[in-house]
């Protein structure tokens, strides 16, 4: 089992990992979902699935979220009241929309 200082610890390995899009290799470039697929990879193993091609903004013209879908499927939710380091955190920016 991984511990969250583990977590934490991993996750600063990749401090000056510059941006890019749609990637997720430490030390050469990744986006904020990068960053988590590569974590994944080095703590936990094989990734749980591919991810689709998406937009810089993550927006999608037919109101569809394919990459929330996803972290539903292979994250626990937990109440924003108990997040601790090593916790993922999906914000949504959707005009009028509050939801946890």
């Amino acid at each position: 089992m991984t511990t969250r200082g583990e977590i934490v610890a991993a996750a600063r390995s990749w401090l000056g990992t510059p941006y890019h899009h749609q990637a997720s290799v430490k030390g050469v470039g990744c986006d904020c979902l990068g960053l988590i697929r590569g974590l994944w990879r080095e703590l936990v193993g094989q990734e749980p699935e591919a991810m689709p091609a998406y937009t810089r903004d993550w927006g999608d013209v037919i109101g569809s979220e394919p990459l929330l879908a996803a972290a539903r499927r292979n994250l626990v939710p937990i109440a924003p009241a108990i997040v601790r380091p090593g916790d993922i955190l999906v914000f949504r920016m959707q005009a009028g929309v509050a939801q946890q």
